[in-house]
C-alpha cells in the first residue's frame, strides 16, 4: 500500500485511461475516413441537381416566353460556335 491507496485503485485509473485513449483513437480513425470519403466525392447530398448549361437556360427562357423565336435562334447559333 502506498499512502493509503491499494493496488486495485491504481489499476482502475489505468483502465479508465486506456478506455479514453481507445475512444480518442477511434475518433481520429472516423475523422480520417470521413475526410477521405468527402475528398473522393462520397457522402455528398443526394438532392444535388446537375448544373444547367447555357443552352438549357436559353431553352427555358424561350419556353417561358421571355424571348422571341428570332432572339432564341440568334443566341442559340452564337452558343453553338
Amino acid at each position: 500500500m502506498m499512502n493509503g491507496q491499494s493496488w486495485a485503485g491504481m489499476g482502475a485509473g489505468m483502465g479508465i485511461g486506456m478506455i479514453g485513449m481507445a475512444i480518442f483513437c477511434m475518433l481520429i480513425i472516423v475523422l480520417i475516413v470521413v475526410l477521405v470519403a468527402r475528398m473522393l466525392g462520397f457522402g455528398g447530398r443526394a438532392d444535388k441537381k446537375p448544373q444547367k448549361t447555357a443552352l438549357d437556360i436559353l431553352q427555358d427562357r424561350y419556353a417561358a416566353g421571355e424571348i422571341q423565336r428570332d432572339e432564341y435562334e440568334q443566341k442559340k447559333s452564337s452558343l453553338d460556335n
